[in-house]
This record gives structure tokens, C-alpha cells and sequence, in this order.
């Protein structure tokens, strides 16, 4: 079997991919990829290989899990009647799309984990601002008094347009 003339071998295309050598080993193992082998047994990727990769690399980045990507890149093929090129069968296909659902599913709630721990670092952030600008206001002779009358008023005049709205 001739292999690709650009291909490149374990360390080149995992600085290529930005990964180690041993996560492109352990994909192999996984059945994800599987490189051709150079005359002298060294494994070799061709750019198909670097493009399953790219990925498989993209959808971990999402969240998704090695066994998910894994079964959704094994689904089997079928050869059309009409001699073109292989597809998944219907039946792969609605597996696949389960296992697509279920991986939104988890996807759109790590989502709103997100927004929610965003909206309490944004409380947070403001409530430190506001701390910050009391001890500036403290440490440039104001009394304590004054600094928590005019926080008052902001937080009535806060109030005041929330409720307007």
C-alpha cells in the first residue's frame, strides 16, 4: 500500500494539531484514527487523518465526550445502489442523531451553568467596585456618614429605575 508522500508522522502532526503525541496514540487506541504504517512500523497520518482529528478536537472543545464522538464516528456505511459514495444508513443516522440530541442536551445546560455563574461574577464585580470606591472615598478624608448617605441615594435612585422600566 502507498502511503501519502505528505504524511506526517506522530510528532509532526501532533505539533501540527497543538496535542501530544500520546493523544494521538491514545485516539488510536480509541479506534478513532488509525494511521498507515511506514515500511520501518512508524504510524503515519495523512490529511484525512489530520482532518478527523481537527474534529474530534473541536467537538471535545464543546464538551463533548470521547465515547460520544467515538460512536458517532463509528456508525456504519452503507454502499448506495447506484455505486456513489458511501453513507450512513438510516438507521446509524437516527443513533446518530440521538446521540446529537443528547449531547445538545448537555451542551444547552452547561450553557445556562455558565450564564448563571456570569451573572453572579457580575454581581460580584460590582459589589467589589463598590467596596474599591469606598475605601478611595475613605482614604481621601471623606466622612463615613457621607459615604454611606450618597450610597443610599444611589441605591434609591437604582430602585427608582428598575422599577420604571
Amino acid at each position: 500500500m502507498a502511503t501519502d508522500p505528505e504524511a506526517l508522522t506522530v510528532r509532526a502532526a501532533a505539533a501540527r494539531l497543538g496535542v501530544t503525541p500520546r493523544t494521538l496514540k491514545y485516539y488510536e487506541e480509541l479506534g478513532i484514527v488509525v494511521p498507515v504504517r511506514s515500511q520501518s512500523r512508524y504510524r503515519l497520518y495523512e490529511a484525512s487523518d489530520l482532518e478527523k482529528f481537527e474534529r474530534v478536537l473541536r467537538l471535545r472543545s464543546l464538551g463533548f465526550s470521547l465515547t460520544a464522538i467515538t460512536a458517532m464516528l463509528q456508525q456504519p456505511f452503507e454502499a448506495p445502489a447506484d455505486g456513489g459514495r458511501p453513507r450512513l444508513s438510516d438507521a446509524s443516522l437516527k443513533v446518530l442523531r440521538r446521540d446529537l440530541a443528547t449531547q445538545l442536551d448537555g451542551l444547552d445546560a452547561r450553557i445556562a451553568q455558565v450564564r448563571r455563574e456570569l451573572k453572579e461574577a457580575a454581581a460580584l464585580q460590582a459589589q467589589l467596585r463598590r467596596d474599591i470606591d469606598y475605601v478611595d472615598r475613605r482614604l481621601a478624608g471623606e466622612s463615613v456618614e457621607s459615604v454611606i448617605e450618597e450610597r443610599r441615594r444611589a441605591q434609591a435612585a437604582d430602585r427608582a429605575r428598575k422599577g420604571a422600566r
